[in-house]
C-alpha cells in the first residue's frame, strides 16, 4: 500500500531515503529549510570517506585517562567549551562508559559493520543511478603511520577490523610513497583498505541525489518542521512554520536538529553536536592524489574537486556557538606536516574553512527505528562520524520499516528506547 511520506531533512540520509521510498512507489515530500547539499549541512563538510573500516567507535578502553590531557592540549583532537561542561556531563559519562571495556567496543564495532561493510558499493550504485558516477571513486583508502610501532599501537582497532571482515594490505615505505608521492617522508609504514572509496564532492553529491528524487516525482519544500499532528496514535500531518503537510508517515532525518523533533515524537535521545571542521587547499597548491588518514593526525584527507580537503577535530559545544577557527588552523598545520609540497609558503587566503555539526549519540550508534509515540514516525539520525557512508543503507532500512518488510539486520541496537 502506497503512502505519503514526509522526510524531514535533505542530508545524505534523507536524500537516500527519498530514493528508496520512491522506488517502493510512495509519494514523497522532502522538507528542508536550507539548500540540499549546502554549507549548513554535515553532509556537505565531512571528509568524504566511504570506508568499511570506519567501525571503530570514538570511545575506547582507557579513554577516560586521556581526556584531561587532550582537553588541556590546545592543539589536541578534542575540545570542550568549558561553559557547557555541566550540560554535557551526562553525555560524556555515557560516552566514556560505552567504550569502557574491550567487550563493549567489540559489540559496537560488530553493529557498525552491519551498516558499513558494503558502503562503497552502495554509493557506487547510487551514483550511477543518479548519473553522477564521477563523484564516487574506488581507489582505496590509505592509513599512514610514521613507523610500524605506531601502527602496532592501534592493534585493538585493526584486530576489530580484521575480525569484522575488513580486508587491508600493508604497504612498505616504497609502496606507500609510490601511491602518494607527495606524502612526507617521515611516514614509513601504511595500510590500504582497497575496498574503500571516497566522494569528491559530498555537497554536490547530496544535491544531485535530491534533484534526482525530485525528477522522479518527490516534492521539495523549503521550510522548518515544528511538530506533528496526531489523532490518537495515527500521524495525520507534519507541521511546518508556514503550514501543515498532510501525510501518512514521517521520517526524522534532520541531523543535529532531530533531537527536538524526537522529543515531540515521544523519545528523549542524548544527541549532541560533535562539531567538526575542515579546510580545503586549492588544487593548484596541494597535489594529494589518494585519500589518506595520517596516524599522528587522525584527520581524513581527501582530494576533492575543489582541492585537498582536510577534515577532523571533535569540539563539543552547542549548535549555536560561534566556530573556533583555531580548530581549522590545527588541521592546516597537520596538512603542512603531512604533504611535502605544502612546505613551500603559499597564499593561505585561498584556504576554505568550514565547521559543521556531527549528530552524535554517546554510544556511537545511530538511531534507526519507530518512535515511541507512534509507529508512523520513523527515526534515521545520529550517525556521527559515519553519516555519509551509511546514508544508502539507512535509506533501505527505513524503506523496509515503512513497507512493513522484515529488516535484513537486527535494529534493536539502534532503537531510541536504548536510552
Amino acid at each position: 500500500m502506497t503512502k505519503h511520506v514526509v522526510i524531514i531533512g535533505a542530508g545524505i540520509v534523507g536524500a537516500a531515503t527519498a530514493i528508496e521510498l520512491l522506488r517502493d512507489g510512495h509519494a514523497v515530500t522532502i522538507v528542508e529549510p536550507g539548500q540540499p547539499g549546502g554549507r549548513q549541512a554535515a553532509s556537505y563538510g565531512n571528509s568524504g570517506w566511504l570506508s568499511p573500516a570506519s567501525i571503530i567507535p570514538m570511545s575506547m578502553p582507557g579513554l577516560w585517562k586521556k581526556v584531561p590531557g587532550m582537553m588541556a592540549d590546545p592543539a589536541g583532537p578534542l575540545a570542550i567549551r568549558w561553559h557547557h561542561i555541566l550540560r554535557l556531563a551526562p553525555w560524556l559519562l555515557r560516552f566514556v562508559a560505552a567504550g569502557a571495556t574491550v567487550a563493549k567496543v567489540e559489540r559496537t564495532a560488530g553493529i557498525l559493520s552491519t551498516l558499513l561493510h558494503d558502503a562503497p558499493e552502495r554509493h557506487e550504485k547510487l551514483a550511477q543511478e543518479i548519473d553522477r558516477a564521477d563523484l564516487i571513486l574506488r581507489k582505496g583508502l590509505i592509513y599512514a603511520y610514521p613507523d610500524r610501532a605506531a601502527f602496532d599501537a592501534e592493534a585493538l582497532a585493526w584486530s576489530l577490523r580484521r575480525k569484522n571482515g575488513v580486508a587491508f594490505r600493508e604497504l612498505s615505505p616504497a609502496e606507500l610513497h609510490a601511491v602518494e608521492p607527495n606524502l612526507d617522508r617521515r611516514y614509513s609504514f601504511g595500510v590500504i583498505v582497497e575496498k574503500g572509496g571516497h566522494c569528491v564532492d559530498p555537497g554536490g553529491y547530496v544535491a544531485a541525489i535530491v534533484a534526482h528524487a525530485v525528477g522522479l516525482g518527490a516534492k521539495l519544500i523549503r521550510a522548518k518542521v515544528t511538530g506533528f499532528e496526531l489523532t490518537g496514535q495515527k500521524l495525520t500531518a507534519v507541521q511546518t512554520e508556514t503550514n501543515a503537510i498532510v501525510c501518512d508517515r514521517a521520517v526524522i532525518a534532520a541531523g543535529i536538529h532531530s533531537k527536538d523533533l524526537a522529543t515531540l515524537a515521544g523519545d528523549t535521545v542524548p544527541l549532541e553536536s560533535e562539531r567538526g571542521y575542515h579546510v580545503v587547499i586549492h588544487r593548484d597548491i596541494a597535489k594529494g592524489t589518494m585519500p589518506i588518514m595520517p596516524g599522528d593526525g587522525k584527520m581524513g584527507n581527501n582530494p576533492t574537486l575543489a582541492g585537498l580537503r582536510i577534515a577532523g577535530q571533535v569540539e563539543l559545544a552547542t549548535s549555536s556557538d560561534e566556530p573556533d577557527w583555531a580548530r581549522a588552523d590545527i588541521l592546516l598545520r597537520h596538512a603542512k606536516r603531512t604533504y611535502s609540497d605544502l612546505l613551500t609558503p603559499f597564499d593561505e587566503s585561498r584556504i576554505d574553512r568550514w565547521m559543521g555539526h556531527r549528530p552524535s549519540t554517546p554510544d556511537g550508534l545511530p538511531v534507526i527505528g519507530r518512535s515511541s509515540r507512534t509507529a508512523d514516525i520513523v527515526y534515521a539520525f545520529g550517525h556521527g562520524h559515519v553519516g555519509l557512508a551509511t546514508g544508502p543503507v539507512t535509506g533501505c532500512l527505513v524503506a523496509d520499516l515503512i513497507a512493513g518488510r522484515p529488516s535484513p539486520i537486527d535494529l534493536t541496537a539502534f532503537s531510541a528506547s536504548r536510552f
